[in-house]
Order: structure tokens, then sequence, then C-alpha cells
């Protein structure tokens, strides 16, 4: 029996109502998104963030999953700890797969301040000191008294963290670090502003061994409190890769070797993700930034922009085995930190190069899927997608054959496989204006009429007696032609 092409839905945008109804709108949706051909969702991160509206990038308590009264309630922003499992639950029973979003590079919304020591650096290089050592009052100690000692006694305080960026006696912001036995940025991070190893809040310290220990400990905590497929790590450029590395292997020896690790390590230069790669022993994926600026830069230039250079310099076509594709996220979406957002009149076209190709495990957004809320909302694209995703479930398998031959024109053909009747499919993007490709589907193929899955183009195609056809495509589109699940006549 062939495997089916897997696809993840990253179900969340950053203004998903602050309602506490999110878990039962996955539950609701399960079903749903498993016809529609999603059999993995991307949960948001489901620990006790700072503040009952915050995404959960603010993470306070890690092992409240919404069970414990803190931070000005019991539920997170998404619901709570009982209707997240239920939700999960009602995923698996569809067979849909589930990761969870991990947030292991800082803390925020302490309990208490503490008076410690620090260094200010200067925020353009973070290696280079612009003060002596100082007094601050910080906020960095963690009792976590809505929870006391259930699931973990651990309790954290400064010596825990290597920097944070407020001065509680002073009113000062700034990037501080701290000062201590040990007490450096980590040098296995990414290298941007001298050392990112600082990011935001209080920033935790992965050459503290009881750090390590900690979270080794709630990783395995977590994966079995919620039975969960995998894990999105957050923001890993900037946590001790060797931790990483430690983390990914730990897991995988716990759970399995198809436990599932993806990272977020948001840099577009595929060397130091090749690196990275490299370091982590090839036990996590990494989503693929350079493609999606890549698509951003395609949606940008129109018919400007050579699409035979699309795949160029992207992780899915270096690494493909270790790539995951996506159009767009909750950070480059609009008004967010890494706002790069891929235009609307290419958005289908770019679904159809991460869906409907062999290479890259695609991501589909929440946002692009039902549309994104807050003071500028943008409506969803559900009826662009949805015909992808039934071309991705049924159409998009065997031979890849790419006939990227025109600067403003480019196609590929998927043969099918046998073991699918009526699969394979012919996919034709024009930036331009409106044009055709012919394509070889396979000779095999003579004498069938294939219709447009995208209904964007209402023509009937015979494949000729030599397996080739002219599919057409209007400008700035994409046309997904292939043989429909009932016999249609010619036109």
């Amino acid at each position: 029996m062939v495997q089916r092409n897997h696809t993840i839905m990253q179900f969340f945008e950053w203004h998903v109502a602050a309602d506490g109804s999110h878990w039962k709108r996955l539950q609701e949706a399960a079903a749903e998104l498993k016809e529609a051909g999603i059999d993995t969702v991307w949960v948001p991160p489901v620990t006790k963030a700072q503040s009952p509206e915050d995404n959960g990038y603010g993470v306070y308590d890690l092992y409240d999953l919404g069970e414990f009264d803190q931070k000005g309630g019991v539920a997170t922003k998404y619901g709570t700890k009982d209707e997240l499992i239920s939700a999960i639950d009602a995923c698996r029973e569809q067979g849909i797969n589930v990761y969870v979003d991990l947030v292991m590079n800082h803390k925020a919304g302490a309990d208490e301040k503490e008076r410690f020591q620090v260094v200010q650096v200067d925020e353009q290089d973070r290696n280079k000191e612009i003060s002596k050592p100082f007094e601050i009052e910080g906020w960095t100690k963690f009792t976590f008294p809505g929870r006391g000692d259930t699931y973990s006694s651990f309790k954290w305080d400064y010596t825990h963290f290597n920097g944070t960026d407020y001065d509680e006696a002073g009113k000062k912001t700034g990037i501080f670090r701290i000062v201590g036995d040990h007490k450096t940025w980590s040098d296995q991070v990414d290298h941007e502003f001298g050392n990112y190893d600082y990011l935001m809040f209080a920033n935790i310290d992965y050459n503290h061994p009881d750090v390590q220990k900690e979270m080794l400990a709630w990783g395995k905590w977590l994966a079995e409190t919620l039975r969960c497929g995998g894990f999105r790590l957050d923001a890993i450029k900037h946590i001790n890769h060797n931790f990483i590395k430690e983390f990914a292997s730990v897991m995988k020896k716990e759970f399995g070797e198809d436990f599932y690790i993806v990272g977020e390590f948001w840099n577009p230069e595929l060397e130091v993700c090749r690196n990275f790669l490299d370091t982590v022993d090839y036990n996590i994926d990494l989503f693929d930034v350079s493609l999606h600026y890549k698509l951003q830069a395609a949606s940008e230039a129109g018919a400007d922009f050579d699409l035979r250079t699309i795949f160029d310099d992207t992780l899915v076509q270096s690494h493909p085995l270790h790539a995951v594709t996506f159009v767009d996220n909750h950070d480059s979406q609009p008004q967010e930190s890494l706002q790069s957002w891929v235009q609307d009149w290419f958005k289908q076209s770019a679904y159809a190069l991460i869906l409907l190709r062999q290479d890259g495990y695609p991501v589909v957004f929440y946002g692009d899927y039902y549309g994104i809320g807050g003071e500028q909302p943008i409506p969803g694209k559900k009826e662009a997608i949805d015909p992808l995703l039934y071309a991705r479930q049924h159409k998009a398998y065997g031979q890849q054959d790419d006939y990227f031959d025109q600067p403003g024109l480019i196609g590929w053909v998927r043969r099918g496989v046998e073991e699918l009747p009526r699969s394979g499919c012919a996919v034709v993007i024009s930036n331009h204006e409106e044009g055709s490709k012919v394509m070889q589907v396979g000779a095999h193929r003579a004498g069938e009429v294939w219709l447009d899955l995208t209904n964007t183009r209402q023509e009937r195609i015979t494949i000729g007696e030599d397996g080739n056809a002219e599919f057409p495509v209007n400008g700035g589109s994409v046309s997904v032609w292939a043989l429909p699940e009932q016999d249609v006549k010619a036109e």
C-alpha cells in the first residue's frame, strides 16, 4: 500500500481570540481537517504564560497546562488542560498527529524580584560590555505559588538565567548579562549581534547543569502527559545548540525514532542552516526560511521574478528530507516581528509549490486557511487551498518531471502511481500573462480527459496518443490538471 502524503496545519495565528476556546475549536475541526487532507497539527504553546491574553511565547510555568489558578486564571489563552487533552484525543481518533510548540529560550512573569550583579552589554554587539558590574533588581524568581511542587519542585532564580532586560530598581531597560561563576553567553548560538543567546525576558542559562536536567525532565513529562507525536522548538538559534542536540536525542530515545521534532531556526542563509543540522546530527528538521523569503520575493516582484530560480539556495533543494516548507506563519504575518507576508495574488501558487512537489514536509498556516483576526483582519483562503490539499492527498504522487524553462511560466508533472488509480497531475504557474505548457504525463494516459482542479480554467484537456498535452494557465495564477474521480467527456 502506498504511503499517503503528509501535511501539517499550524493551528493558530497571532490574533486567535483570547477566549479560552481554541482547544475546543481544534476538537470540533479535527474531522474536517482530516477530510481536507491534514494529518498533523502543530498547536501553539500549551504552557501557562504571563497573562491570559499572551500567545504562550511569554512563558511562565512549563508545568501548568491550564490547570492551576496562576497569572490571571486557570485556563491559558487557548483553554484548560482537560480541553487540550480532549482536543489531542479527538485528533488522534481521526488519525491526526499533534506537534506541540515548546518555548525553552526564556521565562516571563516572575513571581518575585532578586538583587544580583550584572554588566550591561551593547544591544548591537552583545559581546561588548558597556558598563562595569553593578547591582540590579530583576524579575527572576519563579516560585509558582498556584502550583506549588506538583509535577516538579524546581524553583527558578537568577542563577538559572544568564541575562535579563529590566532593572526594577533603576526603572531601566537594556540587555544585562548576569555576573557569576561560569556565567557567560553560550558560544553555541547564532552569531548575529555578536552573540544571539539573549532574545527576551529572563534568558535561560543552558550552561547550568540543573537547568539542563530540569528541561530534559520537563520534555519527557510533557510528551507523556499529552501523548503527542512530536515537538516544534521555538527560537532555537538562541538556545545552546549542544543542548538542542541532547534534547532531541533524549526524546527520540525515550519515545522512539518516529517522535518528530522540527525547529524554528530563523536564518535564511543556507550554509548556517546546514551547519546547524550537522551539529544536531540531523535529529531534527528545520523550517525552510530561505524558501519562505523566496516566495515572498516572488510575490513582491511579480513578472520580474524568474520562477526558474524559486528553489535555488533553499533547504528543500539541498536537504529535502529535513526541510519543513511553509508559505507564511504567525511571525511573518502583517504587523508581527518577522513580517514578510506573501502577497495574496501569489498565495495559491506558493501553496502549489510546497504542496504538490515530492520534497519537503509542508505546513498550511491557519491564518491563510481560516483568516487572520485583529485590527486589520485578512480573509481566509480555504477555497483556494482546499483544491491543492485534495490534489496533494489524491494526485501528487510518483515521478516528478520539471518544466522550469521560462522565467514567467513554469510547470511540473507528477506521473502518479499504480497503487492509487487516477493519481498524477500537471501543474502550471504563471507570474505574468496567460500561457500554456506542453508536458508529458505518460503514454499510458492517452485519451484521458483532465480538468483543472482549481476551477480557474474550464477547458477539458485530452491527453494525446504520445502522452503529451498542452496545459493552459491564467496570468498570475496556477492550474492543477488531473483526471477527475469520475470520467468526463472531451469538449
